[in-house]
């Protein structure tokens, strides 16, 4: 034996004995399966995004390279394809069905087989055994994620049937976006079932139990980046955990970053990095209160990838993340403010904190004089140019995505595994 590997070891060993004893004494506290179950989903937040992130919020004031909270709680990975039919790169609608039920379905089905048969979803399971059931997302609350926990329909875009649904799914708590989908005559039957109904979110104070559907925005929340409500999704988490918590027999909650997607579809890095803080945020609320709650599951991971997201491009070994820094408005909110301002050039310049050279000048007027989408798409384009950021598609991709995890039974989550077995071992620790 070599003794001096024997020696390293046991100094070592001695070094760490009161950080193992403390760890010790924190699991033999904690129960071996939840009560409560928190799965949050950064829709299309493939690795690149939270590598991305960490790098965009590291402190150049220091040598190191600072953790964030996907770092910490980082367990393994899961693939995401959907069922043969639809090939190897899945949507939204066809991955959260896999993780709401453990079944492989179509792009497009919202927790149904390929035969279009409806599916038992964990909510519902956790509903028959007595827990609280809720989501809390920042796309509008019928989008394909939610839905996918909720209810059953063979098509995702079947946006007003999926709301009318929503009524007979018995889940507690339901915030996010979605006016659009909710004519008075539908609020109103939420209200005879019981349901505060909320359309600000000032209101959220004043709701300290009971069921509430709260809807805040028309389709989905601002970008976060222009978000006056600062943090948005986290008061959306929060809230749901104090309302979901008062059941004692638990809950399940799901809590959706929902525009990390929209952002990566954009091919938008400064939109994206500011959903990703907002997820983030939301993620360190759970990993607090599992931290305070030593009965509850946190089970983080993403449906799919989005855009292809490359930290750093053309050849250049380096990404600018002091330049993304300096942007505090959406592309969406500058190129809509340019369009009527005769000194937009100036505006811009302003607002992306950087001089424009002639040529990016002649292209962002090229692409104005088309309009909004096509002054969006440019104004992308110069910030990835500048920053070094690149992408590969505007849809999805099929690589595999991090699981993340923390409280009870959370090693279940380690390794590689697909998304129907983080469903399958979710529904394994719903009480028998």
């Amino acid at each position: 034996m070599d003794l001096k590997r024997t020696y390293s070891w046991a100094v070592a060993t001695l070094i760490f004995l009161p950080f193992l004893a403390s760890a010790n004494v924190e699991i033999n506290n904690a129960p071996s399966r939840p009560k409560n179950i928190v799965i949050m989903i950064g829709d299309g937040m493939g690795p690149a995004y939270t590598s991305a992130y960490r790098y965009f919020r590291d402190n150049a004031d220091t040598e190191e390279i600072e953790q964030t909270v996907f770092d910490r709680l980082l367990v393994g990975m899961a693939s995401t394809y959907p069922a043969k039919e639809s090939g190897y790169v899945t949507d939204s609608a066809a991955s959260a069905t896999a993780l709401a039920t453990g079944v492989k379905s179509y792009n497009g089905a919202i927790s149904v087989d390929i035969n279009k048969r409806p599916l038992t979803t964990i909510m519902q399971m956790a509903k028959a055994k007595g827990m609280s059931i809720g989501v809390a997302v920042t796309s509008q609350v019928n989008h394909a994620t939610p839905a996918a926990f909720l209810t059953h329909n063979e098509n995702r875009r079947h946006y007003d049937e999926i709301a009318a649904s929503y009524l007979h799914t018995q889940a507690d708590v339901i915030l996010g976006g979605g006016q659009k989908y909710f004519s008075a005559a539908l609020l109103e039957q939420f209200k005879n079932k019981g349901y505060q109904n909320i359309d600000n979110l000032s209101q959220l104070d004043n709701i300290t139990q009971g069921k509430v559907l709260g809807l805040f925005a028309q389709v989905q929340l601002p970008w976060a980046i222009d978000d006056n409500n600062i943090d948005t999704l986290s008061r959306l988490t929060q809230k749901s955990l104090d309302l979901l918590s008062q059941n004692d027999n638990g809950f399940v909650l799901l809590v959706e970053g929902s525009l990390i997607d929209w952002a990566g579809h954009n091919n938008d890095i400064v939109a994206a990095m500011a959903e990703m803080h907002s997820f983030a945020n939301a993620m360190e609320v759970v990993e607090q209160y599992v931290r305070q709650h030593p009965d509850t599951l946190l089970v983080a991971t993403a449906d799919h990838n989005t855009g292809g997201l490359s930290i750093g491009a053309n050849g250049h070994y380096r990404w600018d993340t002091e330049l993304l820094k300096k942007i505090t408005e959406s592309p969406a909110r500058i190129s809509s403010a340019a369009l009527t301002d005769e000194n937009w050039q100036s505006a811009i310049s302003q607002s992306l904190g950087l001089t424009l050279t002639t040529s990016e000048q002649q292209q962002l007027s090229q692409a104005r004089a088309k309009g909004d989408e096509a002054l969006q798409s440019a104004l992308n384009t110069l910030i990835d140019t500048r920053s070094h950021t690149g992408w590969t598609t505007g849809g999805h991709t099929a690589g595999d995505v991090q699981v993340f995890a923390i409280g009870p039974a959370a090693d279940l989550f380690k390794g590689s595994q697909d998304n129907t077995n983080i469903a399958e071992k979710v529904m394994s620790l719903l009480p028998k």
